[in-house]
């Protein structure tokens, strides 16, 4: 009993010795724990819609361990773009690959699967209600393609290389402690201080939808745009392909923040008369710079778009060190990808 209650007494020391980032967005060159929420992580990172009012984009704990972050220079953007950000489709020839795409612009160094720390808790609901889609099309023989066009509003980089920045001296200090050989000096450090920190981020929202498919029909999509490129279809080829005449099933156009405006004028202004169908479709967008514009306005830094991780390997000076906390958080993000 004694002895936990002064292990315990030791973590309040040190981490007390170290600055808690208490902000509504990411930190440059925080550093998180991604496994004390791994699979959970959309609990505090707003990257899906929520059924709440409020407007945080971060709020994962993050601690300052390095002394003088400093942020690279942004890159221009040209004034004379109707849209700063990114309208893309991707083929999902399944569910798998489908929640990998969404999540295509998180990066976390040695997790192979970065989007299972977002989607391992998931249900099969929740991976409707997250996507816009029937929960009946998320099991059985279905592809997909998600259409996504992403505003950014705020781009964050943090200025290399990382190994020249000035570490808290708390961190230093425990760093050093770190013992090679011993798993549990590894452990005790990431619960202390965090396994990643924050090398870049992009906020902003973005609005996306997803197209569901019979196999034969995705594949025949697939080759034919394949082949020619979406540049080279005419807009009444591209309108059958995203249309209730190709598609078993056309989600609804959601907002990664939840911003139910911006959602209400997608389905008002985006609305496409097809034969007998009248459905919303983000495939309006594509080479209407008129509606692209009115996108711009309403689409404001709610949401967070991208966000790379890259472990604190360099908090460790030591050679033996860096390698061996290298090695522990391998083998720490394989056993959470195979139980979660």
């Amino acid at each position: 009993m004694w002895e936990g209650l002064r292990f315990l007494l030791v973590v309040v020391a040190i981490v007390a010795n170290v600055h808690v980032i208490d902000s509504q967005k990411p930190q440059l060159g925080g550093a998180v724990n991604v496994f004390s929420r791994y699979g959970y992580l959309s609990i505090s990172m707003r990257v899906v819609p929520r059924n709440d009012t409020d407007t945080w984009i971060f709020r994962e704990p993050t601690l300052d361990v390095f002394r003088n972050p400093t942020a690279a220079p942004p890159r221009q953007q040209s004034k004379s773009a109707v849209f700063d950000g990114d309208f893309h489709m991707e083929f999902c020839d399944n569910i798998r690959q489908l929640l990998q795409a969404y999540f295509r612009d998180f990066t976390f160094e040695q997790l192979e699967k970065p989007w299972r720390a977002f989607t391992g808790s998931w249900s099969r609901s929740a991976i409707a209600r997250h996507l816009g889609i029937n929960a009946s099309f998320i099991t059985g023989e279905h592809c997909y393609v998600l259409v996504r066009v992403a505003r950014f509003r705020e781009s964050q980089k943090l200025r290399e290389p990382v190994e020249n920045l000035v570490l808290e001296e708390a961190v230093a200090r425990e760093a050093n402690n770190i013992t090679v050989g011993d798993t549990v000096s590894v452990i005790q450090f990431i619960r202390n201080f965090g396994s990643h920190y924050i090398a870049s981020y992009v906020t902003g929202n973005s609005l996306y939808q997803v197209f569901v498919y019979t196999p034969q029909v995705y594949m025949r999509i697939k080759e034919r745009l394949k082949t020619r490129g979406v540049a080279e279809l005419s807009s009444l080829e591209l309108s059958n392909y995203f249309s209730p005449w190709y598609a078993e099933h056309m989600g609804a156009i959601q907002s990664a923040s939840g911003n139910r405006s911006v959602e209400a004028w997608a389905i008002e202004r985006l609305r496409v008369q097809y034969y007998i169908f009248t459905y919303a479709s983000l495939l309006k967008l594509h080479g209407d710079a008129a509606l692209l514009r009115q996108l711009d306005a309403l689409l404001g830094n709610e949401a967070l778009l991208q966000l790379q991780l890259r472990t604190l390997a360099p908090l460790f000076k030591d050679p033996k060190r860096r390698e061996w906390f290298h090695e522990v958080i391998d083998n720490y993000v394989k056993l959470w990808e195979v139980n979660m």
